[in-house]
């Protein structure tokens, strides 16, 4: 449920029709995923928040777009953002996320899961030579 309710006719505001353009363009899709939707009750968050998602997800760079879809289910299973796993992990089969990548995906999700749970409940210190600060690291 959420906590507010899409106006009718978002495009009517220039701003966010611009936004829903350039998401349509660069998806090179004609649907605008309720995330946008629902975001476009302030144009100027939406705004701000394709422009970020446009620069790391949809800009070429070091890292591959399936990697980087793969990346952001990990953070979002560990966020415990439903919206956001259903999505990008339709992202990522759409970019060729095989079922085995996806099942390794989530082994490495559960496995980080736990050591993290261990490490912080046992206070483990960090190694100095894991330490990329320390001096003669």
């Amino acid at each position: 449920m959420s906590t507010l309710a899409p106006a009718p006719d978002l495009e009517a505001d220039p701003r966010v029709k611009a936004v829903f353009d350039d998401i349509r363009a660069t998806r090179q899709t004609g649907f605008i995923n309720n995330m946008w939707r629902y975001l476009a009750f302030d144009p100027v968050l939406l705004a701000q928040t394709w422009a970020e998602v446009k620069a790391v997800m949809a800009t070429p760079s070091e890292i591959d777009p399936l990697t980087k879809e793969m990346l952001y289910i990990a953070v979002s299973i560990a966020n415990n953002c439903g919206y956001c796993v259903h999505s990008h992990t339709a992202a990522a089969r759409a970019k060729g996320m095989g079922e085995g990548q996806y099942a390794e995906l989530l082994k490495i999700v559960a496995l980080a899961a736990k050591t993290n749970h261990l490490a912080t409940a046992l206070q483990v210190p960090v190694d100095p030579c894991f330490d990329a600060g320390a001096a003669g690291a």
